[in-house]
């Protein structure tokens, strides 16, 4: 399957890169069909200096910025200073800090593109998924922001904004360590309920009983309150 045509532009200067390169303020407090990237604490060294992504593209709302969308070639992207970000706890499911992770959306999903890209049989996520080699170097510094010294191996590195309504695939402001969610067997891998509202979501814009701005907005707002924000409980 071929990557669209934007996968081969390299990435620009974007909003809000900067700051995420120097840290993130603390918070208050505290899947998708084809599966996410759920990689062990194998992976050591630092990040190296993340390219800005960019902000030539349109977003869907003002608060929620375009990222480079899919590339030919991912590297690994700097993640947050240490110590920096903090979970919340929001109905009894941890979520992320806004301020570090507020979500970033592949510039080639658009609501005219959603069914040539999002809703096509076979799906495309498999197609522009940045590699384990790329993913678990960043997961591990990622852990390192939240502060999370749990085993990574329970925890998921999950797109914020899955790649379903468009979340970009390898921005730094679209991904975070995961922890699992209550009741979860230590040593069981990453189970998370966000899965099945990742997908009821899909399946909604598929149907046009959402837009897509307005999907990408819930879900990057509180997953827990996404399907009944959008009236589809």
């Amino acid at each position: 399957m071929s990557l669209p045509s934007s996968a081969l532009r390299p990435a620009v200067a974007v909003l809000l890169g900067t700051a995420l390169l120097t840290g993130c303020t603390g918070g208050n407090g505290g899947g998708s069909a084809n599966g996410k990237h759920r990689e062990s604490a194998g992976a050591s060294g630092a990040a190296p200096a993340r390219s800005a992504a960019s902000a030539s593209g349109r977003a869907a709302s003002s608060l929620i910025v375009n990222g480079p969308g899919p590339q030919a070639h991912y590297t690994v992207q700097a993640q947050p200073a240490p110590g920096t970000c903090h979970y919340r706890t929001v109905r009894g499911q941890p979520l992320q800090d806004a301020s570090c992770t507020p979500g970033a959306l592949n510039p080639d999903v658009t609501q005219k593109t959603l069914a040539s890209i999002v809703c096509r049989t076979g799906g495309y996520t498999s197609a522009i998924r940045p590699p384990v080699s790329v993913t678990s170097v960043e997961k591990t510094a990622d852990a390192r922001s939240y502060g999370y010294t749990p085993s990574l191996h329970d925890a998921e590195y999950d797109h914020l904004i899955s790649l379903e309504p468009g979340g970009d695939p390898n921005d730094a402001r679209n991904l975070w360590v995961e922890p699992p969610s209550p009741g979860h067997q230590p040593g069981s891998g990453p189970t998370n309920p966000k899965d099945a509202v990742q997908n009821k979501l899909h399946q909604a814009l598929c149907a046009g009983q959402v837009t897509l701005a307005r999907a990408q907005q819930a879900i990057a707002t509180d997953w827990t309150t996404a399907l009944a924000a959008l009236h589809l409980t």
